[in-house]
């Protein structure tokens, strides 16, 4: 089934946040997007120039249209508009047993403000309903300081998460794209503390704008496909550093993200993404694959090379390596478990690689080599991934 996820958010005319990121997520990651808008903005990569919100018996007739006629697997709210808004939106979301994931909207990147005190009062019942709140860290301090004897935090690390938790009864996780250091550091916080937490290293970029709402659409895709919730959050955390890492570099000022660059990177197991065919001449197989139109993205000492398609899949070619179909899984261990129980044999049991993949392989019944793997962003973005490619 297709998942369907109600996006409730304030539409970006520049299409880097808002709506506009939220239906491009949506769509890459397999689901359908329908929208109930909240405010209509003027803005580009340089900054948001005016702000209208939509009135708060539109914004409930898009809700309804909606659930009562294509239904709802999943709920993601940004940009709420107003408080009278927030507390209709809370009201007719409160029976809707769905996963609801709240992006605490607050500021643009740009720094332009789309919550006023009021509406940012409200959001204690949106996170109550929540099944996950996503704020980042001068959102998570607004939020602390809002609470009933709340007092302003935060911190690098989230701290005070556990509290605003503990204190609205929701499941936070607090994001750490605002703190400080060479590693972004997340933490899924519930009312009885940490439940997980992820480190990446930050990537340097001035093309981020959208990635809150990026991040919490993708987590409500993921968990109206039917994962949990750690690994919705994992899942949806990978999605958007590769579309930082595929943003197509628009405007003069906080350019809009690529989200439609991440296709064959996440989804249902077994992912065709990258097959290894072995080469006798590598420079001669190289400039062939280059002739052809591929991207060089990885070359290792004349016996290995890694070619990136236009639709995302991989190519190696490896001086003497067997061909090898890859097919990747987002849970390798708990793939390659059921494939056991059901009788496959495995030749490599699963296993970390040096090349930053997780590995199992096996051989169908002609003898032909199938790797069955994980690498995220480390297939088409590892560390040593070819400067200008």
């Amino acid at each position: 089934m297709t998942p369907r996820i109600l996006v409730i958010a304030g539409s970006d005319s520049g299409g880097g946040a808002g709506i506009q990121a939220d239906i491009k997520t949506v769509t890459m990651l397999g689901g359908h997007a329908m929208t109930a808008i909240t405010a209509i903005t003027a803005q580009n990569t340089r900054g948001v120039q005016s702000v209208m919100p939509v009135p708060t018996t539109m914004v409930v007739a898009q809700i309804e249209a909606c659930l009562s006629d294509i239904g709802a697997d999943a709920v993601k709210i940004g940009m709420i508009g107003s408080a009278e808004t927030a507390h209709a939106v809370a009201d007719r979301l409160a029976t809707l047993d769905v996963p609801i994931v709240f992006d605490p909207v607050m500021v643009a990147t740009s720094g332009a403000m789309l919550a006023d005190p009021a509406t940012i009062a409200a959001f204690a019942r949106l996170m109550r309903i929540a099944t996950l709140t996503t704020p980042n860290l001068p959102e998570l301090a607004v939020l602390l300081a809002a609470a009933p004897g709340g007092s302003a935090g935060g911190g690098s690390a989230g701290g005070g998460a556990e509290a605003l938790a503990r204190t609205c009864g929701t499941t936070l996780l607090a994001k750490g794209g605002h703190g400080e250091g060479p590693d972004v550091i997340d933490r899924l916080v519930g009312p009885e503390g940490e439940i997980a937490r992820w480190s990446a290293p930050r990537i340097d970029t001035t093309s981020a704008h959208g990635t809150g709402c990026t991040l919490a659409s993708a987590i409500a895709t993921l968990l109206a496909q039917g994962r949990g919730l750690s690994a919705a959050v994992a899942g949806a955390r990978t999605f958007v550093r590769l579309a930082l890492r595929g943003a197509p570099g628009l405007g003069g000022g906080h350019g809009p993200m690529g989200q439609q660059s991440v296709r064959l990177d996440l989804g249902a197991d077994g992912r065709l993404n990258q097959i290894t065919l072995g080469s006798t001449d590598p420079a001669a197989s190289r400039d062939f694959y280059r002739a052809l139109g591929l991207r060089q993205i990885v070359e290792r000492a004349d016996h290995y090379a890694r070619f990136e398609t236009p639709g995302g899949a991989t190519l190696s070619i490896e001086q003497g390596a067997r061909p090898t179909v890859f097919l990747e899984c987002d849970d390798l261990d708990a793939t390659v478990a059921r494939l056991e129980a059901d009788g496959m044999v495995f030749d490599q049991p699963p296993t970390d690689r040096p090349w930053l993949w997780r590995e199992a392989r096996l051989r169908d019944p002609a003898g032909n080599t199938v790797c069955l793997y994980h690498a995220g962003e480390n297939r088409r973005f590892p560390p040593w991934r070819l400067p200008d490619a």
